[in-house]
């Protein structure tokens, strides 16, 4: 047809047609090109921005696991360890008028005694277990074996954690000199009280000593010269745990020997890379009376 031509492989074409752009202009590809960079960059962050969320996802459910779930799971380990005890406890009662301290040393892991703090409230409790293994102190504080046993002279020396795993010592750095922490075995009841604390050793009677709460608190002398109520140390330093706290090599004289205790925990909390320490003195014991077993020591009722 005049005006008009007919391709072999597609439709008749006008003569004024324009021809069809199949290559874009060279400005526009210099355009894509560029904007090729950009969308890298894009696609970087918001790989990272993923990467970042699912990260933060998984240091929030630790967080949780560490804290609630570890606590939960502790606490049914807990009440398991105090029933195993009542009914120890149950089945061997003390004998009427047994005036002595408990020198049996526990198997590991075997609950032996309960430890009270009244200042925390009248339902903090814990069952104390032998050993300090990582599978006993997620069921409770746990007594560092070899270490004195309530009441007697030495060193009686506990751990327990202070985040998560039931958590018995997560406001150990809130005693104050002269609080009382109680120990409860089969046959007697131990009273211990904090030390006086760092600054507060100088002038003693005239400041806190002279309160009534304080009445057999003071500060320690010679070998015990420098033991206070609080220390914060490396998880190197093993002594405090020592007979004589800070000074495994020294040996007090029979006379001089006197009854103590050390609660140790992690510090800062939800950290383990120092250690604090309260240490406290043994001033009362109160033997179990058999005829009147809801007996409790005066001192629990202390907030």
């Amino acid at each position: 047809m005049p005006g008009s031509t007919t391709g072999w492989f597609g439709p008749p074409q006008r003569d004024d047609d324009e021809p069809t752009e199949l290559i874009p202009p060279i400005r526009n590809r210099r355009r894509q090109a560029g904007s090729g960079g950009a969308d890298r960059v894009r696609m970087a962050i918001f790989v990272l921005g993923e990467v970042l969320i699912t990260l933060g996802l998984v240091v929030l459910l630790f967080v949780v696991y560490e804290v609630y779930v570890t606590d939960w799971l502790s606490a049914g380990k807990q009440r398991d360890a105090t029933s195993e005890l009542d009914r120890h406890w149950t089945d061997e009662p003390p004998e009427p008028g047994n005036q002595r301290t408990e020198k049996i040393r526990p198997a590991e892991g075997e609950g032996f005694a309960k430890l009270y703090i009244p200042a925390f409230g009248s339902d903090f409790v814990f069952t104390v277990l032998e050993g300090t293994s990582d599978r006993i102190l997620e069921i409770g504080p746990g007594h560092y074996k070899d270490t004195a046993l309530p009441g007697e002279p030495g060193n009686f020396s506990v751990a327990g954690h202070r985040v998560g795993k039931g958590a018995p010592f997560n406001d150990l750095d809130l005693l104050r000199s002269c609080d009382a922490i109680v120990i409860e075995t089969r046959s007697d009841w131990f009273v211990y009280r904090v030390l006086p604390m760092p600054g507060e050793v100088t002038g003693w009677d005239r400041g806190r000593g002279a309160s009534a709460q304080c009445t057999d608190v003071r500060p320690l002398g010679a070998p015990y010269e420098d033991l206070v109520g609080r220390q914060i140390v490396l998880p190197s330093q093993s002594s405090v745990i020592a007979p004589i706290p800070n000074h495994p090599e020294r040996l007090a004289p029979p006379d001089r020997q006197v009854a103590l205790i050390s609660l140790t925990t992690c510090h800062p909390r939800f950290s383990a890379k120092q250690r604090l320490i309260v240490h406290g003195v043994f001033t009362k014991q109160y033997p179990k009376d058999p005829a009147n077993p809801g007996a409790r020591p005066i001192e629990l009722t202390e907030g």
